[in-house]
């Protein structure tokens, strides 16, 4: 027989702190979210026009902003807190910034890039654009509010900006941004840490705006990206035993240290912050490895597009068309069944692949330190 203080002991270790009990829901009244396309809700469409169909086809049932068919893992976070979708700060188009905004836009980077979208595909909203742009609404709010009528329904209160929810999702494309350039992983590795400080200095004036409450995703596991493996010179012995190529994650990993000990940092210097580091890289690479487990088809098996080996073709993306006998036809389709794949596009995910990983860092089974979502206002003690 176990003697009953040993069992108490057991029980014990594998209970939580009780202090985790004891945490209070936050309550955010908004959301401001900083990123590119994986949190993207509509700001870059909203500039250089809709995303082509079938984009959105299963939530929203057209086109709406998002590179999936259906909600983003941003969506998911709003629903967990009880917030309507965030409106996209550049869409000047049945937008509601009540409950906060986002600055998001598919191909933003932290750095500025030498380049045009139309050149590279990159966004020229990077994160200091974006944070420009909340800067001017943290200071135009009140004064649009002033006005009254629909105004002062369209526009957060002030407390609502100390009481909000930061969020940040960006980093991924500043790594891809050098394998563009043709850089070899260990040159991208080199300029990761003035990527991080360019962050670091952007959560310090988020802060110094008032800004108390950040949630923080590190990057994903770019290796494991169908976009990746199918464009980049990859040997056998490079793919990992998931079909993942290690040299990218590699840097992925590197960027994610960085970032970790950057936030770190940030704690000691913004002490009335609650900073919570979101390893999303875990997340998303557990769902590549277990994807059959988890119900999903071949994880590298692209939903929307056009041949290849991983049904991904870069130079026909999820949407694109020909003419036929002067008709417009779409090649790059949607699967049958999206919620059986986890990758949308070849290098975003779908919607049941968005929802699965929320399922995983709501909880803050994920997150540094372990507060749920709805208790990230909580410093780390």
């Amino acid at each position: 027989m176990v003697p009953a203080c040993n069992l108490l002991v057991s029980i014990t270790l594998l209970l939580p702190p009780i202090s985790m009990f004891s945490l209070p829901k936050c309550n955010f009244p908004a959301v401001f979210n900083f990123g590119d396309s994986n949190s993207d809700t509509g700001g870059l469409s909203a500039v250089f026009g809709q995303l082509p169909p079938p984009s959105g086809q299963t939530f929203f049932h057209s086109p709406a902003g998002r590179n999936s068919d259906g909600r983003l893992l941003i969506d998911f976070i709003a629903e967990g807190l009880g917030l309507p979708y965030l409106s996209p700060f550049l869409d000047s188009m049945g937008t509601n910034f009540s409950h906060g905004a986002n600055y998001a836009t598919a191909g933003s980077t932290i750095r500025r890039q030498n380049t045009t979208i139309f050149q590279s595909g990159y966004s020229p909203i990077s994160l200091d654009v974006q944070y420009a742009e909340f800067s001017d609404f943290f200071k135009r709010s009140p004064i649009i509010r002033e006005k009254g009528d629909v105004f002062k329904n369209l526009f957060p209160e002030n407390y609502k900006f100390s009481s909000a929810l930061y969020t940040f999702d960006i980093g991924q494309n500043d790594l891809t941004a050098g394998y563009k350039l043709n850089l070899t992983t260990e040159q991208v590795k080199l300029y990761v840490p003035d990527v991080i400080s360019q962050f670091t200095t952007i959560i310090k004036k988020v802060y110094a705006l008032g800004g108390r409450a950040f949630w923080i995703h590190n990057t994903g596991p770019v290796g494991c990206l169908p976009y990746i493996m199918d464009t980049r010179l990859i040997t056998a012995a490079q793919v990992d035993p998931h079909g993942c190529a290690s040299p990218f994650n590699g840097v992925s990993q590197f960027f994610n240290q960085k970032l970790k000990e950057a936030v770190t940092q940030l704690r000691k210097q913004l002490p009335s912050a609650a900073i919570t580091y979101v390893d999303i890289y875990s997340v998303k690479y557990s769902l590549v490895a277990q994807a059959k487990k988890l119900g999903f088809d071949d994880p590298f098996l692209v939903c929307c597009g056009h041949g290849g080996k991983y049904n991904f073709n870069n130079e026909r993306r999820c949407g694109s068309t020909k003419m036929v006998k002067g008709k417009e036809i779409l090649i790059a389709k949607s699967c049958k069944d999206p919620s059986s794949r986890i990758s949308w596009d070849g290098i975003h995910f779908t919607e049941a692949a968005n929802r699965w990983m929320y399922s995983q860092i709501a909880d803050g089974a994920f997150s540094d330190p372990p507060v749920p979502l709805k208790m990230a206002c909580h410093r780390k003690k």
